[in-house]
């Protein structure tokens, strides 16, 4: 064979290798994204068909405290736009850890979700030694849906008509009033032995199963006093069956103005808030939490819910679900600093 033929014979043969080989990487990038676009149109269909059965709405109290009014104002709202009922179940008990482990547990279909709270989802990481479930592992974040500042709040048989006149009351009578909270180891509790620390009171606490007990026992004169969201506290205090002494909001709140602030009667650096928001199961698929986000979101930002969560002292939500996660992880490493001052940990 000549060099002329021998040139063509290893062209021929290099070309053909090469022409094989693109077009075999080039069947395979057409592999590639029509298997890309099935998943998409997989997961656009999914979406668009969900749900297609009714949805359990875990909440993690007792009914009738704030937690419980939200979920069920939410629900009622999403059952109308998504066409399917969502059914609020109250599942109440360790803190919120018994709701907490179902939906933790529950298959992650979007069929199951869970109205967490500043307990369920930051501080009983703290307060519990063995807790059953992980707030940042175990769940995907939907939104928060309501941000709410605490009243102190007494029952009118307590002889203090103003802060100064409660502080001088349990002073002088240390261990003689009880407060009530929504369970030990709760927002309420918590927040409540961080103000006593902060003021140096001796005051005996009584844990409830849910704010909605705490609030019937509180109303009745069974407690004497306690750190009340404002769902709960605003309706009693106009009728004169509760006495608010402060806020724990940088600022007053307008549906209750005549109540100062905590920094404004003495303790600046005493700023917190109770929280809720909605996650799901973790590993639900990534549409179908944009889509319950989206649902959410425009709940919230409707003119009805919007003016009744003003009217009852809260901020609505609506973030985006990493900015609620990140809202999580802060939370969780703030409030165990306080639970070191409370003192307290479950077994």
């Amino acid at each position: 064979m000549n060099r002329m033929l021998l040139a063509d014979y290893y062209w021929r043969v290099i070309f053909a290798k090469g022409r094989d080989r693109m077009l075999g990487l080039l069947a395979g990038a057409m592999t590639m994204i029509g298997a890309t676009q099935a998943m998409n149109a997989h997961a656009a269909d999914r979406s668009s068909s969900y749900p297609s059965r009714p949805i359990r709405a875990l909440v993690p109290f007792a009914p009738g405290g704030a937690t419980d009014i939200m979920a069920r104002t939410i629900s009622a709202k999403l059952s109308e736009r998504l066409g399917q009922q969502v059914v609020v179940d109250n599942r109440g008990g360790g803190g919120g850890n018994i709701a907490a482990q179902m939906a933790a547990r529950s298959a992650p279909d979007g069929y199951t979700i869970f109205y967490g709270t500043i307990s369920t989802l930051a501080t009983n990481v703290s307060t519990f030694r063995k807790l059953p479930y992980d707030p940042q592992k175990d769940f995907a974040p939907v939104t928060t849906t309501a941000i709410s500042p605490m009243f102190l709040v007494t029952v009118p048989s307590v002889p203090a008509t103003s802060y100064n006149e409660l502080i001088a009351l349990a002073k002088a009578k240390p261990g003689a009033l009880n407060y009530a909270s929504s369970g030990t180891g709760g927002a309420s509790h918590l927040m409540m032995e961080l103000f006593l620390s902060m003021t140096n009171l001796k005051v005996t606490h009584v844990p409830y199963k849910g704010a909605g007990p705490a609030l019937t026992d509180l109303l009745a004169g069974q407690v004497q006093m306690s750190l009340q969201q404002p769902p709960g506290a605003i309706p009693y205090l106009g009728s004169g069956k509760l006495r608010a002494h402060a806020v724990t909001s940088k600022r007053r709140i307008s549906t209750a103005a005549e109540v100062p602030t905590m920094s404004e009667v003495g303790l600046p650096k005493f700023d917190v808030a109770s929280w809720q928001g909605l996650v799901a199961p973790a590993g639900t698929p990534a549409d179908i939490v944009r889509r319950l986000h989206a649902e959410v979101k425009d709940i919230l930002a409707t003119r009805e819910v919007q003016s009744r969560l003003i009217a009852e002292g809260s901020e609505p939500g609506g973030i985006a679900p990493d900015a609620f996660a990140e809202h999580i992880r802060r939370e969780i490493a703030r409030w165990a600093a306080v639970v070191k001052i409370a003192g307290y940990v479950s077994e």
